[in-house]
Order: C-alpha cells, then structure tokens, then sequence
C-alpha cells in the first residue's frame, strides 16, 4: 500500500518523494538555536546566578566539612595524649549547622534556576510551535507534493519536544558544570597543589575519549532523527489508506516496509543510545584511578605531615566532584547532538521557500464581475516537465464553463492556477482585466467558491462544517444553503441532526452525503467564481439531478466553471473547453463541438459505446 500510495502521490500522476536529509551543520545550527534563546536574556542572566550560587554553595561544602574531620582527629589526638579536653562538639555543632544551612541554600537557588530553566525552554518551544504553525500556511503547495505528513508532524512534535527537554538540561548544568570546575580546582589547589596536578593527570584522557564518542554517535543522532519522521510518515499513510491496504492484501508489503524503516531506526536508535550510554562507565573508570592515585599521593603526604587527615577527605571529595561535572559535560555534548539534529529538521522546514505576498496596490475584489481571461498559460510542476503548454481563453462574467478532456489533460491543474496555488511558468491569467498576480491571495480566493471530488470535513458539527463556507453566517442561513444543496433531508433523518459529530476520518456518513455538505459550504460562501470539479461524481443519478437544479440556481449571474467526466452533465454549459495534453484542441458549445465529429466528439460517443 505504502508503495503504491507514493508511486502516485505526485501532481498529474507524478511521483512523491520523501527528502533526504542533507549533511548537518552542527555550529551554524546551535547558533540559530540560541538566537531563539536572546528574548530571555534577563532570565538566563538569573539562571547564571542561580546556577553559580548553587554550584558554590556545594563547593563549600566539602571544605567546611573538612574542617570538621580535623577538629575530630585534633580533639581524639588532644585526649589520648592527655594534652587537651578532646573533641570540642561546640565547635564542630556549628561547623555541622554552617553545612546544613549551606546545603540547604544550595538547594533553593538550584530549585529557582531549575524554574526559570524551565519557563524559558517552555516558552522557546512554545514559538517554535507557533512559528511552524504560521510557516505551514505560508508554504507553497508543491513542499507538500514531495513531503509526507509525517515528515512535517514529526518536525512538529518530536523534533520540537526533543528541542524543549534538552534546552533543560543543556541551560543548567551547562553553567554548574563550568562553575563546578573552576571553583573545585581553586579549592583543590587551596589543598595541595601537588595532589591537584596529579589527580589532573587523567583529564585529558577523559577529554580524548569524550570527543572519540561524541564525533561516533553525531551521525546516529542525526539518523535516528531522520528515519523517526519517515516512520511516522509511513504510520500516518497506512493508517489513513487502511481500507485500501485491507482490500488489496497489502499487510505482508506494508509490513516488511515498516520494518526496513523500524530496522533502521532502531540500528541508529541502539547505537547513539550505546555510545551515549558508554561515556559514563569509562569516564567513571578513569575517575577511579583518579581517586586511587589521590589516595595513595595523600596518605604519603599525611605520613609526612605535608596535610592533615580532613584535607585527604575534602580533597577525595572535591576529586569526585571534579569528575562529576567532567561526566556531565559529556553527557551535554551528547544532549546537544540530539538537539542539533531536531533543531536542524525545524529551522529546515521554518527556512523553506514560502509564498510572499508582493503586492503595493491590493486590488479591492467588492466590484469583482468574474471577466475570466488566460493569455498563453504555460505550467509545469517541475519546470523542467511543462505540462500546460499553450492555454488561451476567454470568459465573460456569468458564462459556465465546463472543462474536458482525458485523465492528465490538466483540467484540475487549471482550477489550481487560477486560484493561485501555484505560480504560472509563462503567461497570464486575468481577473476583470487584472492580472491575478496584482490580488492579494486571501482576497483572490474569497472570489472563488470550490466543490472538489475529493471531500474535506473537519471533526465537528454538521452545522460548523457547512459554515466553514461563512464564519459569520447564522444558523438559518446555513439550512438555506443545505436546502439548496438538498442536504437538508438526509441531515434531518439524524438522530442529532446539524449537531451531529462528524469524526476526523469522515466516515461516519456517506461518501455522497460528505459531498452534499461541501456543496452546501459553497453555496454558504456566495462566491462571484463558482469551481466545481467532479463535484456530483460520488452521488447517484436521482440525487445528482436535484444537485444539478441547484446549481443551475446557484450559477446564474456567476462565472463557473465545470469539470465533469460524465459529458451529459455539461451539455448546457456556454462554452466547452476540451484539453488533451496541456492544450485546448476544440471549443465551442456542445451542439457545435458534435457537429464538428472531432475530439470531443469522440470523448462523448465513448460513453455510449
């Protein structure tokens, strides 16, 4: 199913493409990332604050209780040579207090850093969402030619959250870190400066085997990110052509697709997750020689009346918390390379060619007739591959147009140009003698009123998707429109009538009964330009003669036009324009274009043979 779906996912039948993700740029990406950070300047500046409070408090700490050890080890010493009155517990109760009191200050400021950390990374999330959300609707229609919806739902979910979970981890201990290692080496050189430099012997080995791992997993980071949006995309497809999946036995295809995808995702998900997961232990392993070596070089030095016992415990301490930051510096570096790949994915999609609105003079669409000229169309989606060649018309205002030809002609491709989904390659399509160009595009669309063979409705109410057509319109108005459309009957027969819940696939009524409800959406709209593409193709014949009378009502005084398959529908329509290969090869009415036994003539015959 997930094959076929995509080998005619394309425009006029072209291929559908997923991208592949091209090479990442890791710096230019961070500094993208932390120019979305530059608004909450003020608050990093407290989370720094914060930070090296909490940071320095914990330095203390270990020094404070150092002095402790010795004041224990000075008062047992004191009293079995009988030359003092032994521990002095005073002393060391406020020392101990001092700690507590310090420990818990520590505390505070690092649950106030965490806060503040938190509301920025919350609120950086937040607009990258609603920048994604306005930069969809910016996109040109042609990104979602080649993109799967999962492709894009990914950028806005995974990638996004992904974003927002690391930036809490990366604002913090990225400062902790930094702080803990100068105020830790300050207070080791404040001990011994010879243990310091020996203990810092293993650092540069920790900083080797850390940029080793790192430059190993980047890569992984960035595919796992990759091939879980082409996961999602092929979740989201099969799930939506499920039916279709059913009917043509495609489970054993599917299946075996999704896993080439799972099997990769999950090769590049184990791999970054071991390298990520491999740090720590060897890290931890060098530390431990680090403390061995501390060990050894202290007890030499207490022998040796160089240091005091409690100086050997604080310096044991400050070693572990030297390391520790080490380690978490380490697990930063990894934490970025997992929020550069997802940052990379969104600022692509927010850094896509939109469509930009360059226009001084908006021309004002209130005294709009629907004059409906194209002067030498050419089209293609690839421009490389023209599919419209040559395409001139002439339309007066309230004339129906109905549109011919064989599948791939471009009959759909014109009704798309016209309203400007995509842009012309040559030529122009004018509106009351105004190029379309010189509308607004919101302005323009309101012009125009659309049925599609392909139906859309939302999740909701019968009633709300009808208004979809005119927000402002009352509930009286939207009866009228379905009574037109002669919805109003078969809505009635529901147990909850206009109330009644449409869910999100639509499924939940008829194909024809979906198609009755756009058609009332659009006659709600008023439209000066009527479209209507196969719009009675999905009912039967009855209902299709009454649709056909309301829109008879419905196009008087409007420019339409009419794509229809079945020719009998269109037999009273003004002009007949017949396509075939991007061109128009005949027009006329419909009497006239029979007469002439070419084209069209044959299309029509053809129904009847």
């Amino acid at each position: 199913m997930s094959k076929f779906k995509k080998a005619h996912k394309g425009p006029m039948g072209g291929p559908g493409m997923i991208g592949t993700e091209k090479a990442k740029d890791f710096k230019g990406t961070m500094k993208k990332l932390f120019t979305h950070l530059s608004p909450f300047k003020i608050g990093i500046f407290f989370v720094i604050i914060f930070a090296i409070g909490s940071a320095t408090f914990n330095i203390v700490g270990p020094k404070i209780l150092g002095e402790a050890t010795n004041k224990i080890m000075k008062g047992i010493s004191s009293k079995i040579s009988g030359t003092g009155s032994g521990i002095d517990f005073d002393s060391i109760g406020k020392l101990l207090g001092l700690l507590i009191f310090i420990y818990l200050l520590s505390a505070l400021f690092s649950f106030i850093q965490g806060v503040i950390t938190s509301e920025i990374a919350q609120k950086v999330s937040y607009k990258l969402r609603r920048d994604i959300s306005k930069k969809i609707n910016k996109l040109p229609l042609k990104y979602f030619d080649k993109t799967t919806h999962g492709e894009v739902l990914s950028r806005v979910t995974n990638d996004v959250d992904i974003i927002s979970r690391n930036l809490n981890q990366v604002l913090s201990q990225m400062i902790i870190s930094v702080t803990t290692i100068i105020g830790v080496l300050v207070m080791m050189l404040s001990i011994s400066v010879t243990m310091t430099i020996a203990s810092l012997i293993v650092v540069p080995m920790s900083g080797i085997i850390i940029t080793l791992i790192v430059k190993k997993s980047q890569k992984h980071f960035k595919q796992q990110q990759e091939y879980l949006g082409h996961v999602n995309g092929h979740i989201e497809e099969i799930y939506s052509g499920h039916n279709i999946m059913k009917a043509f036995n495609g489970e054993e295809k599917t299946i075996d697709e999704f896993d080439k995808l799972n099997r990769t995702l999950y090769d590049a998900g184990w791999k970054s997750e071991f390298l990520s997961g491999l740090m720590m232990p060897v890290i931890m392993f060098i530390g431990n020689i680090g403390y061995v070596v501390v060990a050894i070089l202290g007890g030499y030095l207490t022998i040796k009346n160089s240091i005091q016992v409690g100086d050997i415990l604080s310096f044991i301490q400050y070693t572990r918390s030297f390391m520790q930051p080490i380690t978490q510096t380490a697990q930063i570096a990894n934490v970025m390379q997992s929020t550069a790949a997802a940052a990379e994915r969104v600022f692509e999609f927010l850094e896509e060619e939109e469509v930009i609105e360059k226009i001084s003079d908006i021309v004002d669409i209130k005294d709009i007739k629907g004059d409906v000229e194209f002067k030498n169309v050419k089209f293609g989606y690839n421009e490389d591959k023209i599919i419209i060649n040559d395409f001139s018309a002439k339309i007066k205002a309230g004339q129906r147009i109905a549109i011919v030809g064989p599948t791939g002609a471009g009959k759909t491709t014109i009704v798309k140009l016209l309203m400007r989904f995509y842009e012309l390659n040559g030529g122009n399509i004018l509106i009351d003698n105004k190029d379309s160009k010189s509308f607004n595009r919101n302005n323009l669309r309101e012009i125009f009123g659309m049925v599609l063979q392909d139906t859309w409705l939302f999740n909701g109410t019968i009633m709300e998707n009808i208004r979809y057509g005119n927000l402002t319109a009352t509930d009286e108005e939207v009866k009228e429109a379905a009574k037109l459309a002669h919805a109003h009957h078969f809505i009635k027969t529901l147990e909850e009538g206009y109330n009644m819940d449409i869910n999100e696939e639509g499924n939940n009524i008829s194909q024809g009964q979906k198609q009755l409800i756009t058609i009332a959406r659009a006659i709600l709209s008023n439209p000066k330009i009527l479209i209507l593409d196969e719009a009675t193709s999905s009912v039967d014949t009855r209902t299709e003669v009454l649709i056909q009378k309301a829109m008879d009502n419905l196009m008087i005084g409007r420019t339409s036009f009419i794509i229809a398959h079945r020719l009998s529908t269109i037999k009273n329509a003004d002009i007949i324009l017949v396509m075939k290969d991007g061109d128009i090869v005949e027009q006329g009415s419909h009497d006239e274009l029979l007469e002439r036994e070419g084209f069209y003539s044959e299309l029509y015959n053809s129904q009847f043979s």
